[in-house]
């Protein structure tokens, strides 16, 4: 059973300073990939402020977490090493 369906914000839950994304952004669930015996991975698109692909990763399971009630989504300038 997957944890995130497809096309579900979530987000990371990690930094990715090589890619000017950190914990706290939001992300778009675009593929699953499940392992056997292991953590599953995930496929994630982020998107700038009007809609266009800012990056694509693909992280495990622990790299992101839900959007929960009561967080406010925010804009920023990403953190380009």
């Amino acid at each position: 059973l997957m944890k995130y369906e497809l096309f579900t914000s979530v987000a990371l839950a990690i930094d990715i300073p090589e890619k000017g994304l950190q914990a706290g952004d939001l992300a778009t669930v675009v593929e699953h990939h499940p392992r056997q015996g292991a953590e599953d991975g995930y496929t994630l698109e982020l998107f700038d402020a009007v809609g266009n692909t800012y990056a694509v990763v693909t992280l495990s399971e622990a790299g992101i977490e839900p959007l929960r009630a009561g967080e406010l989504l925010s804009v920023r300038l990403p953190a380009v090493a």
